[in-house]
């Protein structure tokens, strides 16, 4: 019961982190390997988060109003990458490109960190008008970059949030506020697929994920609702603070420790 009790709350937590950057599987994939195997858990932990991303998606919906057209033309990408991510998984296991996790994370946060570096626009709406029009070969590119990234989401998925939000800031997506919404969602979609694919491979230990799901709902829909009145330069701070912590971490558990069965969401 206590363990119940611990992975409901670990998951609201979670849920709410993901809603605001990414990397909520840090905190969930680590607690559900006390008491299930690592793959188990890298599925379990996909499931249970899985709902906060439609509650973070809804709570900040109106925000994805000025970046709706990357949004469709990014999902064809992200879905298909998703997909191919899972089934690497299911047929790897966990081995060598685990190696690349801290590389591709902390690469992300160094991309995330950029706009602090940088000045920004002037104007919101000198943004808002370079992003309704995109030229063709942006367009390709985002896709390719959204599917490669979609790719590693689907086969490992931690960190996901903030390796999507470093791709956005590549192709000129810099408003945090327009620019998170747009990462859950995506992000979501993504995870969708992979989760459909450990359903069908039976990978998921329901007892856990049930309890976390219900937990994650909770801490989505807080999360997506505080995002509205967050400072964006804050959020992308507190973005690259996590950023770095989480490469750390894995560049200590991977290289130190020498694991080399870790998964996440």
């Amino acid at each position: 019961m206590k363990t119940h009790a611990l992975l409901f709350l670990v998951a609201i937590v979670a849920a709410a982190v993901n809603a605001v950057a990414g990397g909520g599987g840090l905190l969930t994939f680590p607690v559900l390997m006390t008491v299930v195997s690592p793959l188990t858990a890298d599925a379990t932990s996909a499931i249970a988060l899985f709902p906060a991303y439609v509650t973070s998606t809804w709570a900040g919906r109106k925000h994805l109003a000025p970046v709706r057209h990357w949004f469709w033309l990014l999902l064809g990408p992200s879905l298909l990458g998703g997909l191919l991510g899972a089934l690497l998984l299911n047929r790897s296991g966990n081995h060598s490109f685990v190696e690349l996790i801290p590389w591709l994370i902390l690469i992300a946060t160094l991309l995330t960190l950029r706009p602090l570096l940088t000045r920004r626009p002037r104007s919101g709406v000198a943004v808002a008008e370079t992003l309704s029009a995109p030229s063709l070969a942006l367009q390709v590119a985002a896709g390719v970059l959204l599917f490669l990234v979609a790719i590693y989401g689907g086969y490992f998925g931690a960190g996901i949030g903030i390796l999507v939000i470093g791709a956005f800031g590549l192709i000129g997506l810099t408003d945090i506020h327009s620019v998170i919404p747009l990462k859950n969602a995506l992000s979501g979609a993504l995870r969708a697929v992979a989760v459909t694919v450990f359903l069908v491979e039976g990978k998921v230990d329901w007892e856990y994920g049930l309890v976390m799901a219900a937990g994650a709902l909770l801490g989505g829909y807080l999360g997506g609702s505080v995002v509205r009145w967050t400072n964006r330069t804050a959020v992308r701070i507190g973005i690259v603070v996590l950023g770095f912590g989480m490469a750390a971490y894995y560049f200590w558990k991977i290289y130190v420790s020498g694991i080399h069965t870790i998964g996440g969401d």
